[in-house]
């Protein structure tokens, strides 16, 4: 099965196969100074676990580093991390002044791809990081939803339905990104229209701890407000325009001097919800 770097470059281009593949036996292993490497500009994943960073420093300590990182030269003489920002991050903890890494000639967008797939396939992504690789991709190579779908191997409705998370507010955008809120807290609030009852209706379920069916019920709630009994809500009477007023007379008063000269015209007046009605019936023959 092809992966999918292979589905986004095609077989006839260099295929990319990140850091997991044996490509590394075939490329020399450098070392460079740590102060030299700069983090991948294209990096979806905006939030990491620093307790994680923590661990991997202490087991790359202990074993050294059994991937190299892969990075690409800059015009500047830096270089840019294509894959292995981890490893980067924990390497920097340990103050190291050099990291072993593999230089790649890449364009812009191959590296951005790279960084993007390449986090897709880790399961520690939030739904919102997901959500803006997915985008990034999308604006990348120009694919419909259903391209990108089937390029990741996944389905459209996956795709369309981490898509709409970012119709969000920022607030509760940042608060999936915080792990404050789950995808599912995020799809319960998706119903309501207003933004300003969306944010405090998030703000609340932080606050309260509720869970996704707590929330939904608040949600359904807001949606349906349950009626007091024995209080009917009056209909509200639309106001009408003075405009439309003198019209309605103007109209009876004419149909007041149609019938005056003796011919029985028959009229319905009707008050609909967003216009008045009238019908009139007059006889072809005077009676």
């Amino acid at each position: 099965m092809k992966s999918p770097f292979s589905r986004f470059f095609g077989s006839g281009e260099k295929e990319i196969a990140a850091t997991k593949q044996t490509v590394e036996q075939y490329e020399e292993v450098m070392k460079i100074p740590l102060q030299s490497i700069v983090p991948n500009r294209f990096q979806p994943r905006t939030v990491f676990d620093e307790s994680k960073i923590e661990e991997l420093a202490r087991t790359i300590h202990t074993h050294g580093v059994i991937q190299p990182i892969v990075v690409r030269k800059m015009e500047d003489g830096r270089y840019e991390i294509i894959a292995g920002e981890r490893r980067f991050r924990a390497m920097t903890k340990l103050e190291w002044e050099e990291v072993p890494a593999i230089v790649r000639n890449l364009s812009d967008k191959e590296t951005a791809s790279i960084a993007l797939i390449e986090n897709l396939q880790r399961e520690e992504l939030t739904a919102i990081e997901e959500a803006l690789a997915y985008q990034k991709l999308l604006e990348l190579h120009e694919l419909t939803q259903e391209a990108l779908a089937q390029r990741l191997g996944k389905g459209q409705s996956t795709v369309a339905n981490k898509l709409r998370l970012l119709k969000l507010p920022q607030v509760i955008q940042d608060g999936i990104l915080k792990r404050e809120i789950s995808e599912r807290h995020a799809r319960a609030l998706m119903p309501i229209k207003e933004e300003e009852q969306q944010i405090a209706l998030f703000q609340e379920v932080v606050e309260q701890q509720y869970n996704v069916k707590q929330l939904e019920k608040k949600v359904e709630e807001l949606l349906n407000p349950p009626v007091v009994e024995g209080k009917k809500e009056k209909p509200k009477r639309k106001t009408v325009s003075r405009d439309v007023r003198i019209a309605l007379n103007t109209l009876r008063q004419s149909f007041a001097m149609v019938a005056k000269t003796g011919i029985k015209m028959e009229t319905e007046e009707e008050e609909l919800e967003d216009f008045y009605q009238i019908t009139v019936k007059i006889p072809k023959k005077k009676s």
